[in-house]
């Protein structure tokens, strides 16, 4: 979990530097990007295979995909070298971050799993804390390589700790039965969803018009993917990737709306905040990790805090709402940043922002839980997982592209202050994120002071989005409904023989009945 979340923060203060260092404005969104484009695609693979093999050994592999995938990514040698590196990263991240929370939730109670899940989420925020500052002190000091090379201990001793002490049901399934009983038809319909959307919304306005066929099609036959793997997972697949049963409650539909509004807000804000301190506020790439302190640590302190509160009284509704209202207003405050904002405004607001993160990593997924029978948890928690990382990969595309056009509309207010085509060309459309180093180049303060008006403008943009997103997060909790969260437990078991039993049991929900 800790190497996971490291690696989904420690780039985003290097990623200008990348960009600058392998010749490719272009590849600035994907360095993040592809990572949790791959997170997203993978994430219910992993769980599935792990239903059949066992969580232990798929954790491991995923843990092993990891290592290896951040040789490729340190090595590097161009841009596209790079970018498929961090998308194999960024599968084999997908199985770690979902596999440990999927453990927890077979190991305790939902009572209890609050607790733990809580104390995951603080070791998730935690690892973005130190990314940003991790990864920009390693870019200006050293070089942005070890941004990939310092997975390779964590990695191993990771890899040590789970082998030695992680204790789950093994069910021992022969390798042919279980390569039978995987949903190849519902894992190759999600890998083409995810990847065909994403890219179609990546390519528009930034490397193809919108009205390219290129772009039209990708994202047209992206969505009618997601008609074919209805149908795969409702007629074809024996163990569904994302049993279908778990939409069809108001509650649990409204649990993945507040998840999934949570995952853009969240993530872009922590990915495009540096963007800012960067540009607007000229900051070097270790100062902009240290502007991000107050957004990640009040994130972690309330994702804890979450998890305590929780598991003392087993509410969770009320967390939320506070939580989502949190985040409206935390990002609606963002819009307010500007060249002249202060030191105060700046920590104030991340604050209030980091604050309604914080409480929304666990409550809606225990609200979920809370609310299905023990052997749909995994699952259902996988497909929470892909939720929120679908959406976190859509805020990185889409608020590049948000503020890509952002830029594109100061062009005469450059010109106006006198810079060559030359200069305007860097800092207007796909060029502008990849090219803040270049504002140091820029002498005169009124141009200077222009170019920063133009990053101010189009980021300002993008927290319009999230806000108003987040909003509709906040509309959606209403509709959640409360559960009594049981303190007892049985361990979940994994392997073909429970799958087959859990497809005909009639088991009651773990979670009990509902209360008022």
């Amino acid at each position: 979990m800790f190497v996971a979340a490291l690696d989904q923060t420690i780039v985003a203060t290097a990623t200008a530097t990348i960009s600058a260092e392998l010749h490719s404005a272009a590849g600035y969104i994907w360095i993040g990007g592809a990572y949790l484009l791959a997170n997203a695609a993978s994430s219910n693979i992993w769980v599935n295979l792990s239903d059949i093999w066992g969580r232990k050994p798929i954790l491991l592999a995923a843990v092993a995909g990891f290592f290896g995938s951040s040789i490729i990514c340190a090595t590097a040698v161009n841009m596209p070298m790079l970018i498929a590196g961090r998308g194999l990263q960024g599968i084999a991240g997908g199985g770690l971050i979902q596999l440990v929370i999927v453990a927890i939730s077979d190991l305790f109670s939902v009572r209890l799993r609050s607790l733990f899940m809580g104390l995951m989420e603080f070791i998730w925020a935690i690892a973005g804390a130190l990314g940003p500052i991790v990864g920009g002190a390693l870019t200006q000091s050293v070089s942005w390589r070890w941004v990939f090379w310092i997975n390779l201990p964590v990695c191993g001793v990771a890899f040590i700790l789970l082998l030695v002490f992680l204790d789950v049901h093994n069910p021992r399934t022969p390798v042919i039965d279980g390569i039978k009983a995987v949903d190849w038809w519902g894992s190759f319909a999600i890998l083409a969803l995810t990847v065909m959307l994403l890219l179609g919304l990546d390519f528009g306005g930034n490397t193809f018009p919108w009205s390219s066929a290129k772009v039209i099609c990708l994202i047209v036959f992206g969505a009618l993917m997601s008609l074919v793997f209805i149908y795969c997972e409702k007629r074809l697949a024996k163990y569904p990737l994302m049993p279908l049963g778990i939409f069809k409650t108001r509650s649990n539909i409204a649990c993945f709306v507040v998840d999934f509004t949570h995952g853009v807000a969240y993530i872009g804000m922590e990915y495009y905040l540096p963007l800012y301190f960067q540009s607007v506020q000229i900051a070097s790439p270790f100062r902009s990790g240290l502007l991000l302190l107050p957004f990640i640590l009040t994130e972690a302190l309330l994702s804890l805090a979450a998890g305590l509160v929780i598991h003392a009284t087993g509410r969770y509704l009320e967390v939320i709402w506070i939580g989502m209202t949190l985040v409206v207003l935390g990002a609606g405050l963002l819009i307010d940043y500007g060249i002249d904002t202060s030191l105060g405004k700046i920590i104030g607001y991340q604050m209030v922002a980091g604050s309604g993160c914080g409480l929304l990593f666990t409550p809606p997924l225990i609200a979920l839980q809370s609310g299905i029978k023990q052997s749909e948890t995994a699952s259902a928690t996988a497909t929470f997982g892909f939720i929120r990382n679908v959406a976190m990969a859509l805020s990185v595309v889409i608020g590049g592209v948000v503020f890509q056009n952002g830029m594109n509309t100061q062009q005469s207010s450059l010109r106006r202050a006198g810079l060559s085509p030359s200069m305007m060309a860097e800092f207007t459309g796909a060029e502008a994120a990849a090219n803040v180093v270049a504002i140091h180049a820029v002498k005169d303060p009124q141009q200077r002071q222009a170019v920063t008006s133009a990053f101010a403008w189009g980021l300002r943009n993008m927290w319009i989005l999230y806000t108003a997103l987040a909003a509709c997060g906040l509309i959606a909790s209403v509709f959640i409904r409360h559960q009594h969260l049981s303190q007892e437990h049985m361990e979940t078991k994994t392997g073909l023989k429970e799958k087959e039993s859990s497809a005909v049991s009639n088991a009651p929900l773990d979670s009990g009945l509902p209360s008022t």
